[in-house]
This record gives C-alpha cells, structure tokens and sequence, in this order.
C-alpha cells in the first residue's frame, strides 16, 4: 500500500488513489480499474439491479454515456448482484454500461460503499449508493456518498461542468 492509500478500512477521501479493482462483469470477463490507467473513470455504487432507484440510476448514467464518452470518462457500475442478473439488468433496460459484480462486497467496502445505513428508518448493512470520479492519475477526484438516485446523474454531470 503506497502512503496515498488509505489505510485498511478506512473510507478513501479526494486525492486518494482509488482502491483497485478486478472484478466480472454482465459477459463474464475480468475487468479492471487499472484497464483504464490514464483516462477518467465514474464508479457508481448501486444496491440492486432492476430496482426502482437503481434502474433509474443507471438508465440515466447510461443515456449521459456519449456526453460522458467525448469528455473522456468511462463510467463504470458495480453491485453485489451475479453477472447473470447484471446482464439481464442492462438488456431489461437497454443499458450501454460496463456493470461489474462485487458479490463479497470487497470492493464496496475498500470505497466506503458498503456498511450502516437507513433504510425506511431502520439501521442495516447493506450498499450505500454512491459515486466516485477518479481521474486519469487513478485519484479520486469527487466522492458523493449516500445519495439518493433521482437527479443524481444530471448533479454529476453538473459537477464535472457537463451539464
């Protein structure tokens, strides 16, 4: 671990290097953050595929895609769900994003995506929606946490100057 890395379970901040990564994705192949050394990439965080919130969510990062593209940022959605239902997912919804599953949740965690949260005012553990822009470096350059999906997408845009 390099001294721009977080410790072991601490939650990464701006400036960071993002945790790395290498996980499945809906077609059944290994993919990496460090495939995308030198560009930008926005990590989504989403509790479910096919859920009302994720859906939205994802349909709107997707719809953003080519705007994103031209800008020069990958965006990438990761989730606890199988490959299987993240392949579903983006068909069912005509999704043109690269959606990789974190079924241990390791890779939730190491961004501070996965813990205590509310849910219908109850305390649980579970996926906490979030979004992170890295850039071309592999810092985190914004960390939203804890947001909530509709109009979230045009915020990041908004963010990056895009929107």
């Amino acid at each position: 671990m390099s001294a721009d890395s977080p410790a072991a379970g601490q939650v990464p901040a701006v400036g960071d290097l993002a945790p790395a990564f290498s996980l499945t994705n809906s077609l059944g192949e290994q993919v990496s953050l460090a495939d995308f050394a030198g560009r930008s990439v926005i990590v989504f965080c989403y509790p479910a595929a096919g859920t009302p919130g994720c859906t939205t969510e994802a349909c709107e990062f997707s719809a953003a895609g080519p705007t994103l593209d031209t800008a020069g940022y990958t965006v990438i959605g990761i989730s606890p769900d199988s490959p299987a239902k993240l392949a579903g997912f983006a068909a069912d919804s005509s999704l043109d994003l690269i959606l990789l599953s974190d079924p241990d949740k390791a890779v939730l965690r190491s961004f501070g995506a996965y813990g205590e949260k509310k849910n219908y005012g109850k305390l649980v553990q579970g996926v906490i929606r979030s979004t992170f822009v890295i850039g071309p470096d592999g810092r985190i350059e914004q960390a939203l946490r804890n947001v909530k999906a509709t109009g979230h997408v045009a915020r990041v845009l908004a963010g990056l100057g895009l929107g």
